[in-house]
């Protein structure tokens, strides 16, 4: 009997080994693979492995010849096959997940290629094609050194719009033609004045001729490219850019792994809309009930700071924030380290109101990591620098600050940089987990009580100053939630560009320019529901993991291992931080 039980214990072991041995297989297997595919990857985006601080693809930029194009699809679909045959139950619960943030940054490449289109339909892609602002923005190499890496790739960019007339169908969406007009010659502007001051400093004559070459004909090229878009596309432009209800929710469910129906999520989204206006015109009422919401927002826009105190007050408020952050314990800051606040700049002021901007998880060098907003200039006439010191009126400018950098985006970059991520999980992020995370801040900070009153006997005015608060975190709250909902009746209900402005005037009480920016975008990212749907997600899982943990729960817990895993898709949190195996419907 005794050996018997023995020969079973023994059976036992060795099964167990052999499992244990066979996963381990299983993760080098996929581990070789991911590695395989991070490698070839960046080959075909150089310009983002400079970016990401791996330095070895300075001076390289991407192919976008139809045969280069061809192959990249290819290769796109050689992966996506050899990652399906991973089953996610055989792997270790990292590579699982690991497995499935690769299998959707897949997807969403395979999406844009094949759904959108995007080298067929969208000059802008071959606007931007050339942008080189990672080589003067940082200096991670000798000045001479990058400037021989821009001479190689302007050399290219005359290259990339040979290929677009090529490549380009013959009817193209009138929005993609007139935006990529207004981005080529921006960019031609940038190449002539901002990339060439920012260079000004370069010693070697015979370099700087090379580079004055190599520039002069790329900005000629990229002007020739918009009046070739505006003569030979425009006209015959067509308003055929909807991906119509199935692709736009394949899109959702391959890339950020939502499976609701779109119009299920539009619902959500129009009730999120009609209760974030209630709350804006609730507020308004605690500050002056004799005036319309909107003028008392207006009057609260007034107050901001002069225009040679913004920087300096900005850089006060940081601080501010942060030791709000660290004092009631609400997400740890893994660093000492400040983001630094400058000005934004030159060559980045036309498309920035204020920004942060990081170095890449693989740089070595040029770490510094700068909060960028953007002054008045000095030429401008008075009223013009008034309105534009509007948007940055006290509470929405700190409001603003919690979203990029305390504890916003800041905050999510030093985690990942603290966390032991992998490859796989510092390259590729989910637009709703990252753009999700920063716009839920804004809303738990205020939920927390910052710019609240401090005891519990407030002021008139203390009541006042948090409801001017509430009112800031509710107008951009309602600008994401007019782009979730505009996102999907463009795509599904073949909603117009002019009622999606009126949709941005009417729900968020933007004025007509900035509305119908809001509402271009909607035609070509329809992602940008991305903001207000990944903070609708971290707000469920909060729900759900506060029920789990009980009397266990806090902020800080929750938000740490939020964090600590990469930038993955929020259903994949979901896995990991609940117990139980969740529902698709329980995203929400």
């Amino acid at each position: 009997m005794r050996a018997h039980i023995c020969r079973l214990i023994r059976f036992g072991a060795l099964s167990l080994a052999s499992a244990v041995f066979a996963g381990q297989t299983q993760d080098a297997e996929y581990e070789a693979v991911a590695e395989e595919y991070v490698k070839t990857y960046l080959v075909a985006h150089p310009l983002q492995g400079t970016a990401l601080g791996l330095h070895e693809y300075d001076g390289k930029i991407s192919d976008y010849s139809r045969l280069a194009l061809d192959a990249e699809l290819s290769r796109l679909r050689r992966f996506d096959d050899r990652l399906a045959k991973f089953d996610p139950a055989k792997l270790s619960q990292r590579q699982s997940i690991d497995l499935r943030i690769l299998q959707a940054a897949v997807k969403r490449d395979l999406f844009e290629m094949q759904d959108m289109a995007m080298f067929d339909r969208n000059p802008m892609v071959y606007a931007r094609a050339g942008d080189v602002n990672v080589y003067i923005k940082r200096n991670f190499a000798p000045l001479e050194d990058r400037v021989r890496s821009l001479v190689a790739i302007e050399s290219q960019i005359p290259n990339i719009l040979i290929a677009a007339r090529t490549n380009l169908d013959e009817k193209l969406p009138k929005p993609f033609v007139e935006l990529a007009i207004q981005i080529a010659r921006g960019s031609a502007d940038f190449l002539k004045k901002d990339l060439v001051a920012a260079v000004s400093g370069l010693k070697d004559e015979q370099l700087r001729v090379a580079f004055q070459a190599a520039n002069r004909r790329a900005a000629n090229a990229l002007s020739d490219y918009a009046t070739w878009l505006e003569r030979e596309k425009l006209p015959k432009a067509t308003l055929e850019f909807a991906l119509g209800e199935k692709k736009f929710g394949r899109f959702l469910a391959q890339t950020e792994l939502v499976d609701l129906p779109p119009q299920k999520i539009l619902e959500i989204g129009m009730a999120q809309l009609k209760a974030e206006q209630e709350a804006f015109a609730e507020a308004a009422k605690k500050i002056d009930p004799n005036k319309p919401a909107i003028e008392v927002f207006k009057q609260i826009q007034g107050e901001h700071p002069a225009s040679d105190k913004l920087i300096p007050d900005i850089a006060k408020d940081l601080d501010k924030l942060r030791k709000y952050v660290v004092s009631r314990r609400l997400v740890g800051i893994p660093s000492e380290i400040r983001a630094k606040v400058k000005e934004t700049p030159q060559y980045l002021r036309a498309t920035s109101f204020a920004s942060m901007d990081t170095p890449g998880p693989f740089e070595k060098r040029a770490t510094e990591a700068y909060y960028y907003v953007t002054p008045t200039e000095g030429d401008w006439p008075e009223q013009e620098k008034q309105e534009w010191l509007t948007a940055f009126n006290y509470y929405t400018s700190d409001v603003v600050s919690i979203h990029e950098v305390y504890p916003g985006h800041y905050v999510q970059f030093l985690h990942l940089n603290a966390s032991p991520a992998s490859k796989v999980e510092k390259i590729f992020g989910s637009y709703a987990f990252i753009e999700g995370w920063a716009h839920y801040c804004e809303k738990m900070m205020i939920d927390e009580g910052f710019g609240g009153p401090a005891n519990s006997s407030p002021s008139e005015d203390d009541v006042k100053r948090a409801a001017k608060y509430r009112m800031a975190q509710a107008d951009e709250a309602l600008l994401r939630l007019c782009r979730l909902c505009v996102s999907i009746k463009v795509h599904t209900q073949n909603m117009s560009i002019d009622e999606a402005t009126k949709f941005f005037q009417d729900n968020c009480y933007y004025e007509q320019k900035p509305a119908r920016q809001e509402a271009m975008r909607a035609t070509f990212d329809p992602g940008y529901l991305n903001y207000t749907l990944g903070k609708l997600q971290i707000l469920k899982l909060r729900d759900d993991y506060k029920a789990q943990q009980g009397d266990d729960f806090s902020l800080q817990k929750f938000h740490h291992e939020l964090l600590s895993h990469g930038m993955p898709p929020i259903r994949l949190l979901r896995e990991i931080m609940l117990k139980y195996e969740s529902k698709w419907d329980q995203v929400l």
